[in-house]
């Protein structure tokens, strides 16, 4: 292979439009800006969302709901979930930094028990939060369901 003879894929680089340089090239004169108005003058630059005047989408479209600022979003873990780790790695205690380990927390994530599935032994879970029916299960089979 012939390094000097690499081109690009044809159609792929586009010669930009060389605007204001003579009569000759077509684009000289107005400079593709027609004549007169604000459009034409220097400096001009429309702002996002400007629609000529007329009322903009942004501002014709009616506002709704609520953002809680302090709303805390945990990452959902159900029991089946747990019971197939613990049985893979043969643990009897669970915690975030062993899901973070095995891939099923992300860093920052908080972790939420969930309740579906059923665990087949007693497991000592920390979580930042645990559903209802996942506390029940828990100590139903005879674990610990610690928040931290």
């Amino acid at each position: 292979m012939d390094l000097s003879k690499i081109r690009p894929a044809e159609g792929a680089v586009k010669t930009s439009k060389r605007i204001g340089r003579g009569q000759g090239s077509g684009k000289g004169g107005t400079s593709t800006k027609g004549h007169k108005g604000q459009q034409s003058r220097s400096g001009y630059s429309r702002k996002g969302g400007f629609e000529g005047g007329q009322m903009p989408l942004q501002r014709r479209l009616p506002k709704f709901g609520f953002t809680n600022p302090t709303r805390v979003e945990h990452k959902g873990i159900n029991l089946d979930a747990l019971q197939m780790l613990a049985e893979k790695s043969g643990l009897k205690a669970l915690d975030p930094t062993v899901l973070r380990a095995n891939g099923m927390l992300a860093k920052n994530d908080t972790l939420k028990v969930l309740g579906r599935g059923e665990l087949k032994g007693a497991l000592d879970i920390k979580a930042h939060a645990f559903s209802a029916t996942a506390k029940a299960a828990i100590e139903a089979k005879g674990g610990k369901a610690e928040t931290i």
